[in-house]
């Protein structure tokens, strides 16, 4: 469990935690701290069938749900949660608070929220400029480029098979063969100089 000096923000010891109240100086800052924990901090995790246990006299309670009794620790502000309001993010625990504000701050890194839909971005580029030619000698190799390039990105947070980019790769290699046709007849139709 890692617990934080509320002056420098450096991980207190574990050996410094283990007796309640603390009245001690922060073995980073020197700074005067006054440490008292409750029997939840040292509990270990407990199964989803603690969701409607009461808190008891002298127990930690949920932080959201004060008559609720505290199974966990968020991993980044340190309240005290029940099993209701504890939430699993690769390995850590976080409160609904911290993950409400985590575009906000940049210590919600691991929270992924959005994600740019390059294969539709690829299949938009090959078949919008089917519609007039000029654009297609531009835009068939950029949508090309785009589908091969982003090929193994994740392409949504719900699962999309890679249809559009087969799809875009497919009207790109068309597009440049016609165009490179186009070009073959204009020069092959050409009057020869003698």
């Amino acid at each position: 469990m890692l617990v934080l000096c509320p002056n420098c923000n450096s991980a207190l010891p574990d050996w410094l935690l283990r007796t309640s109240p603390i009245d001690t100086l922060c073995p980073a800052c020197y700074k005067p701290l006054i440490i008292e924990f409750f029997p939840a901090l040292f509990r270990p995790a407990e199964t989803i069938d603690t969701i409607g246990l009461a808190a008891a006299e002298g127990e930690a309670t949920c932080f959201e749900h004060p008559a609720k009794r505290a199974v966990g620790v968020c991993s980044h502000c340190g309240r005290f949660l029940c099993a209701l309001c504890e939430v699993s993010v690769r390995g850590e625990i976080w409160c609904p608070a911290c993950i409400a504000s985590g575009p906000l701050k940049p210590k919600l890194q691991t929270l992924e929220t959005h994600r740019t839909l390059y294969d539709s971005i690829a299949l938009a580029l090959s078949t919008l400029p089917m519609l007039l030619i000029y654009p297609v000698v531009l835009t068939a190799p950029v949508s090309l480029f785009v589908a091969i390039r982003y090929w193994n990105r994740p392409s949504s947070l719900i699962p999309r098979s890679k249809w559009r980019l087969v799809l875009t790769i497919v009207f790109a290699l068309a597009q440049l063969a016609m165009v490179g046709s186009i070009i073959y007849a204009l020069i092959a139709a050409r009057p020869r100089m003698k």
